[in-house]
């Protein structure tokens, strides 16, 4: 490696440890504090405890209780921290809780639990009133907690609830009963029954949430009203506090940061105001996840379940203090990889080197947030669920962004190009091999097939036959004239009807080599619907001189789009791929075989075992072959033959779905060649681009199986919000990553690679991006079938109806509206639209809903009149932009 591939790599490690330093600051913007605390919820229970499960054992219930010695432990441990502990019932072992407090010299506020079981009310009031009489140390008790705010009781069943207990009191000893703040206000009745008012203040659940810097002030007005309702009355601010952990509700976010701020500011404001108060509550209680659907309810403690203090009451407060280990640990993770590419890019400029370390250290430490994020949040088992499903996903998409990072990189700082070939002068072949032209053909206007024809006679080179293979086509109105044509051009043009015929294409290509002129050494292979340049032979044969060389390829270009829009968008999308897919792989000799174009050695396709029938795209997967027998390919990127594009969207789409299901075909097939590290024939260059160049479509299949979960999720959060939650904004990483991902790599490189302009290079985004659902249905089939139909991209096809349009991207058209109404119905909720989250999820879904709208469109598109005459003539399609748009 170079002097500037280690500074690039000492900036990039240094600007990565920068980011989590920075990102992980100490904060120390509240007050500190040294004092004692007035009061806090005590509730014993440790990591298996849940006061809501009986156990059943053969003899007997267990419950999953704290011990009379772990909450003896529990409070000798806050003696001297707090003056007072306060309970909610008397049950579970709870009532011994003020008789331990006294040990300690802390004071007890026990509380009796009532809600709509009758008789268990019974057995808290009994006790509670008995706790009273035999602890010296309780002077007042709460009956009730939050009846009244959550409708389990009403207003005279609390009253009548509250008189006897007072009823049975020592006159030592006040009562209350604990309701959120708005209550009091608007039960006056109520507070004529208690001693005084018990409020719980928590900002953190007021509708839509309220944000952490107004935390205190809203906490502060809450006190303020209801002290200016019942002056005469003192105020016990029975429940004050915020949560570390869990995720948001609405804009109140949870982190340590948060509670340590809030708690700090709130005691320092309530001891000069001289307020009596209750912090909930001393430990975290694991057991309360299944309280919410947030996850926040188990982490209000202000010492963790271990009973360790989570933050300091003096100092600066860090929010996640192991933040060292995740900056170590997405360097380390970068740094192989950013060290062996620097190494091998030899011709890579600066700029280069720079974006791609940039580039794999974002993704590493992206990689280490996404994981980081439900451990420092501890998310509700529902979104780990779904971390478990979405991780795989967004390791698959960093890998693809990884992917197309590397190509944009490759494309563009290389300094040079290792394997760049282009059409030789005409006077420059020295030998003319002899060349067998095939010609299939299916179901073809003979027309259009006799073009193609006449552009092979006027091939400029000597020694060549046309071997025209009809496959299959049952009318003879479609191949006799193509017949008869051939026979009137004399011996150099054959002409095969092959009915019935196996193995599609492949099968016909098969048998156009057992008629093959002995002497022949070449093999070409052009589409029926092609007029080819007469310099094609005389441009590329002599690159078989070189005996290493199997194939030799030309793009395929088309021609009659211009005054077609449908035409003109897809025409773009094809042209990405031969200005920039293949010419990145021919610089690892790892171009795709497409079959039409092409030529191959004779000797080379008969030893590598002809043309693959049993696989649907035959072309790329004798490429392989051929790759792995040890011969070269050579890509020239010379424009010497133009197609026809496929006249409609469904066309289009089949298209592509043939070439996704044949990748898997090929992958499934070749799969052992691939491995890493193994001896196979394939060079490391070529492994790479046959599993990287189709990792794209796997991510759509991802993305599709991920818009369908997307869906099912937003469905669940609707009907049944407690178990399904707001997705966290990183699990919008798989559907904004990818949409992301493609465009920036799409016009980053066809601003540099293709020469288009804006408006071509939009259109062409717009088809590519449209035949996502087409692609990943495709890896799907080819995952899990072994074969399918070949099927035939049909060209001169008439203008389909409107209505059509509709119909060729009906599936698509219904996934985008599916998003589009879950998109809304999620937001419909009460306190939904205020809540980012659900914003950001909403969001979500109108992005993830893109590549199907785009699918409609460019199906609609694809119906519409053409605005203009067709040019049967050569439309280049690397014409200059200013000239063709």
């Amino acid at each position: 490696m170079r002097l500037s591939g280690f500074v690039v790599l000492l900036l990039i490690v240094l600007g990565n440890i920068g980011f989590w330093a920075v990102m992980n600051r100490p904060q120390n913007a509240a007050l500190p504090w040294a004092g004692t605390l007035n009061s806090v919820s005590f509730s014993p229970g440790r990591a298996d405890d849940d006061p809501t499960i009986v156990r059943k054992l053969p003899y007997m219930d267990e419950w999953l209780l704290p011990t009379r010695a772990e909450m003896d432990e529990d409070l000798a441990m806050l003696a001297g921290k707090v003056h007072q502990v306060r309970t909610y019932s008397t049950l579970e072992g709870l009532d011994q809780v003020p008789e331990l407090a006294a040990k300690y010299g802390l004071k007890a506020l026990p509380g009796a639990w009532l809600d709509e079981r009758l008789g268990r009310n019974e057995v808290e009031i009994a006790n509670i009133i008995r706790i009273a009489r035999d602890n010296p140390n309780v002077d007042r008790v709460i009956v009730g907690n939050e009846n009244l705010t959550l409708h389990r009781l009403s207003p005279d069943q609390m009253i009548r609830y509250l008189r006897r207990v007072r009823a049975a009191l020592p006159d030592r000893v006040k009562i209350s009963t604990a309701e959120a703040w708005a209550i009091w206000l608007d039960y006056p009745e109520l507070t004529r029954e208690v001693d005084f008012i018990t409020i719980h203040t928590l900002p953190f659940w007021e509708p839509g949430g309220v944000r952490i810097d107004d935390a205190l002030d809203f906490t502060k007005r809450m006190v303020r009203d209801v002290k200016a309702a019942y002056p005469e009355k003192p105020i016990f601010i029975g429940e004050v506090g915020w949560p570390s952990a869990g995720r948001n509700y609405g804009v109140s976010e949870p982190s340590l940061v948060n509670q340590a701020m809030f708690l700090r500011n709130f005691v320092n404001w309530a001891h000069e105001e001289k307020l009596d108060y209750n912090i909930v509550e001393a430990f975290d209680q694991p057991w309360k996840v299944n309280l919410d659907n947030t996850a926040s309810e188990k982490h209000w403690g202000i010492y963790t379940v271990e009973r360790q203090p989570k933050f300091s009451w003096i100092g600066p407060v860090l929010e996640f203090e192991e933040w060292p280990t995740q900056a170590i640990t997405a360097t380390l993770i970068a740094l192989l990889p950013v060290v062996w590419f620097l190494g091998k890019w030899k011709t890579l400029r600066l700029p280069g080197k720079i974006f791609f370390a940039l580039l794999v250290q974002f993704a590493s430490t992206l990689l280490i947030w996404t994981m980081s994020t439900p451990v420092i949040r501890d998310v509700s088992p529902g979104t780990g669920l779904m971390l478990g499903l979405m991780l795989p996903a967004q390791l698959l998409l960093l890998v693809v962004v990884l992917i197309a990072g590397i190509e944009v990189t490759e494309l563009t700082w290389a300094s040079k190009f290792k394997r760049r070939f282009a059409a030789l002068p005409p006077d420059q072949i020295k030998r003319f091999p002899k060349v067998s032209i095939h010609l299939p053909c299916y179901n073809e206007p003979p027309a259009m097939v006799k073009l193609t024809i006449d552009s092979l006679m006027a091939l400029d080179y000597p020694d060549f036959e046309i071997i025209v293979l009809d496959n299959n086509t049952k009318d003879p109105k479609v191949w006799e004239p193509v017949k008869e044509y051939c026979e009137s051009l004399g011996e150099r043009v054959k002409f095969y009807h092959l009915a019935p015929w196996p193995g599609a294409k492949a099968g016909a290509l098969n048998f156009g080599l057992t008629v093959t002129d002995p002497d022949a050494e070449i093999i070409g292979v052009v589409d029926s619907d092609y007029i080819v340049d007469k310099n094609w032979l005389r441009g590329l044969v002599p690159y078989f001189e070189n005996p290493k060389v199997g194939h030799v390829q030309a793009p395929q270009d088309h021609r009659e789009w211009e005054h077609d829009l449908f035409k003109e968008m897809i025409n773009w999308e094809y042209a990405g791929f031969f200005d920039i897919g293949m010419v990145f792989r021919n610089e690892a000799d790892a171009i795709i075989q497409h079959g039409t174009m092409t030529m191959v050695r004779k000797k080379t396709l008969e030893d590598a075992g002809r043309w693959g029938e049993w696989c649907i795209v035959e072309d790329a997967e004798l490429g392989l072959r051929m790759m792995k027998a040890g011969y070269q390919s050579v890509y020239v990127q010379d424009r010497l033959g133009h197609g026809l594009v496929p006249d409609s969207f469904m066309a289009y789409k089949k298209q592509r779905f043939r070439w996704a299901y044949g990748a898997v075909q090929i992958l499934k097939a070749h799969w052992r060649s691939l491995i890493p590290f193994k001896e196979t024939g394939l060079t490391t260059g070529q492994k790479y681009h046959f599993v990287a160049g189709w990792l794209p479509w796997f991510a759509d299949a991802f993305y599709l199986l991920f818009a369908a979960a997307s869906l099912a999720w937003s469905l669940g959060m609707i009907v049944a919000p407690r178990y399904f939650s707001t997705p966290l904004p990183f699990f919008t990483l798989p559907t904004v990553g990818v949409f992301v991902a493609k465009i920036f790599h799409h016009f980053f490189l066809y601003t540099t690679r293709v020469d288009c302009g804006l408006k071509r290079r939009s259109l062409a985004a717009i088809a590519g991006m449209g035949l996502t659902y087409s692609i990943a249905w495709a890896m799907w089939q080819g995952i899990f079938t072994k074969s399918t139909p070949f099927m035939r991209t049909p060209k001169m096809a008439n203008k389909a109806a409107f209505t059509q349009g509709f119909l060729m991207a009906s599936e698509e058209a219904t996934l985008a509206l599916l998003h589009y109404i879950a998109a809304i119905a999620v937001l419909i909720p009460r306190n939904n639209f205020t809540d980012p989250d659900v914003r950001i999820w909403s969001l979500t879904l109108v992005v993830q809903a893109m590549p199907f709208l785009a699918a409609l469109v460019a199906s609609l598109i694809s119906v519409m009149p053409s605005d203009g005459p067709v040019q049967p003539e050569h439309s280049h399609s690397n014409a200059k932009p200013e000239a063709a748009e």
